[in-house]
């Protein structure tokens, strides 16, 4: 009883400024640590927006991926076999120095593209979607958008790299002609007699199902790298929705 009258007391003592001042805080505290539905969800859009959005611009300059050794994409498993034995070619090693650096130029052309195509991907966000991702690892929404786009991104994204190949990017020699120099030169002795005696076996790759492979896995790296930011570091938040989900 003593505890009440005491209260009443001070509250009779402040000016009607003071105590609208009080209700005010009060408010304002409660309004901040209310996290709605409709919150959770559009402030995940608005990472994965900016994540995709950073991701494209850093790998679409040029040596956006040869000069990132997160993401530089090499030649595949299988022309292993003429990485091995390129002495065995004169002039390999710069063909093959050219023919790395030709497919990243095309994985960095191709990459302009794309961001269109993950904006499109993110607006079926679910609000179960969210709530799991909120509470996931710290790549969470990553993984969500790699599972539920990658088929449709990689269709979408599979002509822009076939667009890109057969551009001239270097030298006004295309991806796919330097490409072709260094298989076909490489066959060529494979299949010779030499190399029948040595048996040494041909390369036969698809170059555009595996650019298209190596430069998705490489933006959703960067994408994963730029929501492990956003979830740990303040300064990473760069808009008011992105602060009160993950703050």
């Amino acid at each position: 009883m003593k505890k009440t009258v005491v209260f009443f007391v001070i509250l009779s003592l402040l000016s009607c400024a003071e105590l609208e001042q009080i209700a005010e805080t009060i408010t304002t505290t409660e309004s901040s640590a209310t996290l709605t539905k409709s919150d959770i969800v559009k402030g995940l859009k608005e990472a994965l927006r900016i994540g995709t959005d950073t991701a494209v611009n850093q790998l679409s300059k040029v040596n956006g991926y040869y000069k990132d050794e997160l993401v530089k994409i090499l030649l595949p498993q299988e022309a292993n076999v003429i990485i091995e034995n390129i002495n065995r070619i004169p002039g390999g090693d710069q063909m093959v120095d050219k023919a790395i650096l030709s497919i990243n130029r095309a994985a960095e052309d191709a990459s302009k593209e794309a961001a269109p195509i993950f904006k499109q991907s993110i607006t079926s966000m679910s609000i179960s979607d969210a709530f799991g991702i909120l509470n996931g690892a710290d790549t969470a929404a990553t993984h969500y958008l790699r599972r539920t786009t990658y088929q449709q991104l990689y269709n979408l994204y599979q002509p822009k790299i076939k667009s890109s190949v057969n551009k001239n990017l270097i030298g006004n020699i295309s991806t796919a002609e330097t490409w072709n120099n260094l298989t076909g030169t490489w066959n060529k002795f494979a299949n010779s007699m030499v190399g029948q005696i040595g048996g040494y076996q041909p390369v036969d790759v698809n170059l555009e199902d595996f650019l298209t492979r190596k430069a998705l896995d490489g933006l959703f790296v960067k994408i994963a790298e730029e929501e492990k930011q956003i979830r740990k570091d303040p300064v990473a938040r760069v808009t008011d929705i992105l602060k009160k989900v993950f703050g």
